[in-house]
């Protein structure tokens, strides 16, 4: 199909670059005219294994030929099976599955709020971002979200994010619960600091409310970790995640500590594709290929080896103002809007993100090797170059 047809069908809710993928395998993607892109912002950071990792491949086909959808008044394997999966690998308690990372934060967001009818409020952070169904619209920290969707449900209160004695000040016992991601992703790849992490973790101690963490951008290895909060000596009691989950297949989920897990009872909460053994079968490939091929471990090498070289760009040109972030979640914010960079990026055949306008997003495959770090980097450069060619640096 022309893109000229696809806009006459297709609601226009994103501004689309000039082009129509066809194919992918690993970072490397393909369009309709045949012409290669190395893609390292796969699927807005649900690509983690790249694109069709061969064993998600291999599971999903091997399910489309036994069941494709099992109602969850039934049990079915494949999500007791990722369940399973991801309690060893987080924290003693239970999973409940959904279909995106906006869904997993609205059940997070009514667990905690049906706990206890006198705690209702919900402190998220400035710059945060949750999903686009309304009420994680509205726990998202930035009015330019919610412009035009008023009125928005009450209960959400906002602070700066590694703002310890501002979120001190805020707490009190009508708290339901702290919910924030380990990095702001669209805030512009803000990692929260360890002081702050802390600190939340021991405000919800102190005044009985939840720590939710949002890992739906964050988690599935991004960040060297399965999930970033385990950088941190903390633990939350609410866990979202989506995106990577299925290694590009639709699925969310978030896991609650085994405390917390009768407050949604029969009836309370329920998802009709959530735990499609489809997308299970995808997410169980996704978490045995990251423990087999070693994953974790090159995400913290190659995150640590393309941000040495992201560094040396900064010594370079004084428009990159600061490189931050976790493994393979990367940032480089600039003196001057990023969209420019980004389009000369995509002419030169790479594909990265801008955010927040200045902050160019680098979130690789995390089996990504260092002879496709070394192309985007002189891509960059080469984008860099042309940009102070046609301006000033600031």
């Amino acid at each position: 199909m022309d893109q000229k047809t696809f806009d006459k069908y297709v609601l226009n809710t994103y501004t689309r670059q000039p082009i129509t993928i066809v194919k992918g395998q690993g970072s490397a993607v393909w369009d309709d005219k045949g012409r290669e892109y190395l893609d390292f912002f796969p699927g807005f950071g649900a690509g983690n294994l790249g694109h069709c990792h061969p064993k998600v491949v291999e599971a999903v086909q091997k399910q489309l030929h036994e069941i494709i959808h099992v109602p969850n008044v039934y049990y079915n394997n494949a999500q007791g099976e990722l369940a399973k999966l991801i309690i060893e690998n987080t924290f003693d308690g239970q999973v409940f599955f959904c279909n995106s990372g906006a869904e997993a934060n609205e059940g997070a967001i009514k667990l905690v709020r049906k706990r206890n009818p006198n705690k209702k409020t919900i402190i998220t952070l400035k710059d945060s971002f949750h999903g686009r169904t309304i009420a994680a619209v509205t726990a998202t920290g930035q009015p330019v979200y919610h412009d035009g969707f008023d009125p928005l449900p009450g209960g959400f209160e906002y602070c700066e994010a590694n703002n310890v004695e501002m979120l001190k000040s805020m707490m009190n016992d009508g708290i339901a619960a702290l919910m924030f991601e380990p990095i702001l992703g669209e805030g512009g790849i803000v990692p929260i600091t360890p002081e702050f992490m802390m600190t939340a973790r021991h405000l919800c101690n102190d005044y009985d409310a939840l720590l939710i963490l949002d890992e739906v951008q964050t988690g599935i290895g991004r960040t060297g970790k399965l999930f970033a909060y385990q950088h941190f000596d903390v633990e939350p009691d609410v866990l979202t995640m989506a995106k990577s989950l299925g290694g590009g297949i639709p699925i969310g989920a978030f896991a609650v500590k085994r405390k917390y897990c009768d407050i949604l009872k029969p009836g309370s909460h329920g998802s009709t594709f959530g735990g499609n053994p489809v997308a299970c079968s995808a997410g169980v490939a996704v978490l045995k290929a990251i423990a087999d091929e070693n994953l974790l471990e090159n995400a913290t090498r190659m995150g640590d080896y393309l941000r040495a070289k992201l560094e040396i760009l900064k010594t370079k040109y004084t428009i990159i103002k600061e490189i931050r972030g976790i493994g393979l979640m990367l940032g480089m914010e600039l003196t001057i809007p990023g969209a420019d960079i980004m389009q000369h990026c995509l002419k030169k055949k790479v594909l990265l993100n801008c955010t927040h306008k200045t902050v160019l997003r680098l979130m690789p495959a995390i089996n990504v090797t260092k002879y496709k770090i070394d192309r985007v980097i002189r891509v960059l450069e080469d984008a860099i170059n042309t940009q102070l060619a046609w301006g000033p640096q600031s």
